[in-house]
């Protein structure tokens, strides 16, 4: 293929901006006059828009999450094969904290990319309508990580999935399911702890999880510069994006010998150097300063008007944005220090600040800062001794949330759908993501 061509693809990716913030689309359903909630065709707004961004109603559509903003996107392709963002909506539910799944029974919800194939969905969920979001991939199965039955469902009530309202999930699906029609064989699921920009990056550096972030954003980046979903293989127990690769892939193994293609090289090089600067600019910017990532409790706590009026499994939570605090580094520890019971500041200097050459590129892998190990103690705290109220509300979670799952609960299981939880088909060999340039 000539180069020329691949490059004149890269320059109109970078120009496609596909903006439109509406959030809640499906708000206007009546899900009682839903009769037929598998086959409920989108509604004539969305179509409209489709018709206006040049998208066939069964062409392919991605799927790309914010933990942080609580929204999830419907990316679809155009006509040109390009995606674009189609519409979005705000999550109802999701529990945990930012971060990503590691074992059974953490109430984490995924991070990560995630293939969903029609075995993936439930038109049989007791939370209306449920797409599997195929935990664990084959990146967590590389590294030990544990978990079943999580899922993007309806009924808003979440311990480890994404929870929508069911006229949302009842659109979302319909999304998925025409795209099946179309002929798309898996849709790619993109699960992120907030929007990778320098100043997120920076605000989140000193997390515990920052590298595995930084591995995501490898992938968020590709997506950003090419509007298509990356190519995802997994190597050495790492994400690989968009690699020509000599051999296979072996999720644990070696990788094989890999280089990316010339003309997305640079692409990527030009997207990464004014990310650097950016993120330089960011970490001036919040030098001394230390973002307080609010609890599940205090996520649910913004919204409890909310619940009003509904019933004890509808637990909707806040965003992280609303809850959280930038705050100072002094009043953050001396925050800590007085919910430990302690009265004394916590030991060891919080990593607050830029490397030396201010870099992306130059965050090695930190040690926890001692911010996040008092976070985390705080929390091994409110597990051993959960408030009534919590306790009741976790109870009703256990019991209701996960699709699919056991319960020794009153509330009846059904048993699995056999086409929802088949064993996902093999798809067809397709075509090298550089070849559709």
């Amino acid at each position: 293929m000539r180069l020329k061509h691949i490059a004149l693809a890269l320059l109109v990716g970078t120009v496609l901006t596909g903006c439109n913030d509406t959030l809640d689309s499906a708000s206007s359903i009546d899900i009682s006059k839903v009769k037929n909630k598998v086959e409920q065709p989108l509604s004539s707004r969305i179509v409209a828009e489709m018709q206006k961004k040049d998208m066939p109603r069964t062409s392919p559509i991605m799927i790309r999450i914010f933990k942080e903003e609580g929204v999830l996107e419907i990316w679809k392709a155009k006509a040109d094969n390009r995606f674009d963002k189609l519409t979005s909506y705000q999550i109802c539910a999701w529990s945990g904290k930012l971060g990503p799944k590691v074992k059974e029974g953490d109430r984490q919800a995924p991070e990560g990319f995630y293939g969903l194939t029609p075995a993936h969905l439930n038109p049989n969920s007791k939370y209306y309508l449920a797409i599997n979001t195929g935990f664990p991939n084959r990146y967590d199965a590389a590294n030990a990580r544990t978990g079943s039955n999580l899922m993007i469902h309806g009924a808003c009530s979440s311990s480890g999935c994404y929870s929508m309202t069911d006229e949302q999930i009842l659109e979302i699906y319909g999304f998925a399911r025409d795209a099946f029609k179309g002929g798309q064989t898996s849709v790619q699921m993109q699960a992120f702890p907030f929007r990778m920009t320098a100043e997120n990056m920076a605000r989140h550096r000193g997390s515990e999880h920052f590298e595995f972030w930084k591995m995501l954003k490898v992938g968020y980046d590709n997506f950003e510069v090419t509007k298509r979903p990356p190519e995802v293989n997994v190597c050495e127990k790492k994400y690989v994006f968009n690699q020509q690769a000599s051999g296979g892939f072996n999720a644990g193994g070696a990788c094989p010998t890999m280089s990316t293609p010339p003309a997305l090289n640079v692409a990527l090089a030009s997207y990464e150097k004014n990310y650097d600067l950016a993120y330089t600019k960011a970490v001036n910017k919040l030098d001394g300063m230390v973002w307080y990532e609010p609890s599940e409790a205090e996520r649910k706590a913004v919204v409890a008007d909310k619940r009003k009026g509904r019933e004890l499994a509808f637990a909707p939570t806040g965003t992280s944005l609303e809850a959280g605090k930038l705050m100072k580094q002094s009043e953050f520890e001396k925050m800590m220090a007085s919910r430990m019971g302690s009265g004394s500041k916590p030991a060891g200097p919080v990593v607050a600040s830029a490397p030396a050459n201010g870099t992306a590129g130059a965050q090695a892998a930190q040690p926890r800062t001692s911010a996040a190990a008092v976070m985390e103690a705080e929390a091994q705290k409110r597990r051993g001794a959960p408030a009534a109220a919590d306790t009741a509300q976790t109870n009703v979670a256990t019991k209701t949330d996960r699709d699919g799952s056991t319960s020794t609960g009153a509330i009846p299981v059904p048993a699995q759908n056999p086409l929802a939880y088949a064993p996902a088909p093999q798809p067809e060999e397709k075509k090298p993501f550089w070849k559709l340039w």
